[in-house]
């Protein structure tokens, strides 16, 4: 399996803040069946600013730590990057950054009203050659409030990513209620970890996918993966 979206690098945001914090997760990630990561970490949120060198660096880095220990996880770089209005200049800066370098941009919107210029700033990314993906949108209770305006984020061009914890329960009955109902409308084209640790936000795709398996059927599943895939890939889902 594919994770998308996990703060799993140490020290840069509300992730694990060690290294052997960070091996650990990989060991646990490997054993939950996930062999592809990218990391994911906090950018441009008001709390952490995590440039695209700096990331860069430290995945190389941390991958010559998995081979060296033998642990068989792939680490790819990657943000989760808070939308602004200077994320255009940011991209053109090479402060920011998609997902493996390749078209699709992972964005995290505020927890409390959406900008007004949200669809607006999607546009841009989108003119820009990149196709946005909204993380965890089974959370936002602006979402909840208003399906449609996702609905009309995705028509739009949009992706969105539900994560792993959400569907099994773990964020709670309401959440995944949620969570269910989106998959049901075709508002969803990832499911991702978003783990941040091994304690209290630990990875849980493979009973995710077993989940929508049970819900929603195979084709469901293979559905999500094959779009991790082509992510990973840079071709167009």
């Amino acid at each position: 399996m594919i994770d998308i979206h996990c703060h799993i690098l140490p020290g840069l945001d509300d992730g694990v803040e060690y290294v052997e914090e960070s091996l650990e997760m990989a060991k646990t990630a490997a054993r939950n069946g996930i062999h592809t990561i990218i990391a994911t970490p906090h950018h441009a949120n008001g709390r952490y600013e995590n440039p695209a060198k700096d990331i860069n660096a430290l995945v190389h880095q941390f991958n010559n730590l998995l081979q060296a220990q033998q642990i068989p996880v792939k680490v790819l770089a990657g943000q989760e990057i808070r939308i602004n209005n200077r994320l255009i200049d940011e991209l053109m800066e090479k402060t920011a950054m998609p997902l493996n370098q390749g078209n699709y941009i992972l964005i995290e919107l505020p927890n409390g009203s959406f900008p007004d210029n949200l669809e607006e700033l999607f546009h841009e990314l989108r003119v820009f050659g990149l196709i946005p993906i909204i993380s965890h949108p089974e959370r936002y209770r602006s979402f909840m409030e208003e399906p449609d305006r996702l609905y009309s984020l995705i028509e739009q061009g949009a992706m969105s990513q539900i994560t792993d914890q959400s569907l099994i329960g773990l964020s709670g009955r309401r959440i995944q209620k949620n969570a269910l109902k989106l998959c049901k409308r075709h508002l969803v084209h990832f499911i991702a970890s978003d783990a941040h640790n091994l304690t209290t936000r630990s990875f849980h795709l493979r009973e995710a996918y077993e989940y929508i398996q049970q819900k929603l059927g195979q084709e469901y599943t293979q559905y999500f993966q094959s779009n991790a895939q082509s992510l990973v890939d840079n071709q167009p889902i």
